[in-house]
């Protein structure tokens, strides 16, 4: 487990609950370090100050906040601790809402909520009634000097702080194509409609991964160990440029019905090789007769007799 990045309660009503909370996600992109071509040298920067020219320790800098019209205005430590926020150590529970209400599109990082007083009854009680009633949790919490709007829900038996954007960081959906008139026809909605329909599954997570992290990985493996590094084989493009919207979704209607088909293959394969193993215990029913047979003679007569039934039943 990761260390905590926050310590303190929920305020469920008069019912406070201690919590600590860890970063529920962590990033798998590869990073890279700005190098010397030549060398491998690391590049370094410095802090230099754009008036004297000076490099200037880190103790020495401040936050400033450029005006319009160029001027600075420099805060310091003692401008942001007379701030109206929030306590630091604190998770108020404003409203309970369905989740559904919540835009997606203000989501932003998730905290797992790890309960560190000695009971846990209280946590388990705001979990199990956010469970029961279908809803989440809005609150206020104070997150690196920083008040934010965020969402507590339950998840997988753990309860889960989310920061939301504000409403006003979410930009306004102004695009020109939105005061255009344009009407779908009901053919072309059907098709669009049928496609959704082949596509549609249960969301699995598992399912995906992000084949490029994997391809970087192995081009970085292949040159640690000297290997020659091989280009992925590019897949081929798609035959031909399809104007029209009718036959674009039908074409991937097709697609995706003769995809779905083709990864049901293996499956009616081995249904279709039962018959050939049930149909083993049949060849050796004449070899049972065996020990019944009194002369050679005898013994020909049903290995023929089995060879036209085999025959009749290849006709068949």
């Amino acid at each position: 487990m990761p260390q905590s990045i926050w310590k303190g309660a929920i305020s469920f009503g008069l019912v406070s609950i201690p919590v600590r909370l860890y970063s529920a996600t962590e990033e798998k992109d590869i990073s890279f370090r700005q190098v010397h071509r030549d060398d491998g040298g690391r590049i370094r920067y410095k802090r230099v100050c754009s008036v004297d020219g000076e490099e200037v320790p880190y103790g020495d800098i401040a936050k400033g906040y450029e005006l319009p019209d160029g001027e600075m205005i420099i805060l310091d430590d003692e401008d942001f601790a007379n701030l109206p926020i929030s306590s630091s150590r604190a998770v108020e529970v404003l409203s309970f809402v369905p989740a559904e209400q919540v835009d997606a599109v203000q989501l932003g990082k998730a905290y797992f909520c790890d309960p560190t007083g000695g009971d846990i009854k209280p946590y388990v009680l705001l979990r199990d009634s956010l469970e029961k009633a279908d809803k989440v949790a809005i609150v206020k919490v104070a997150l690196r000097q920083r008040e934010r709007l965020s969402m507590l829900r339950s998840r997988d038996g753990v309860l889960v702080l989310q920061t939301l954007l504000w409403p006003d960081e979410v930009r306004e959906t102004r695009f020109d194509f939105l005061d255009q008139d344009v009407t779908v026809r009901p053919q072309e909605l059907a098709m669009a409609e049928s496609y959704i329909s082949a596509l549609s599954a249960d969301f699995d997570a598992s399912e995906y991964s992000d084949h490029y992290r994997e391809a970087l990985e192995s081009v970085i493996e292949a040159k640690a160990a000297g290997r020659e590094v091989k280009a992925p084989v590019e897949q081929a493009p798609d035959s031909g440029q399809v104007v029209d919207l009718m036959e674009a979704l039908r074409r991937s209607v097709e697609r995706q019905r003769g995809d779905k088909a083709a990864a049901k293959a293996p499956a009616k394969k081995s249904t279709a090789s039962k018959p050939a193993s049930a149909s083993t215990p049949a060849a050796k029913k004449p070899a049972a007769k065996k020990p019944a047979a009194k002369s050679g003679a005898d013994t020909v007569k049903p290995a023929r007799t089995t060879a036209k039934k085999s025959g009749r039943a290849k006709t068949a």
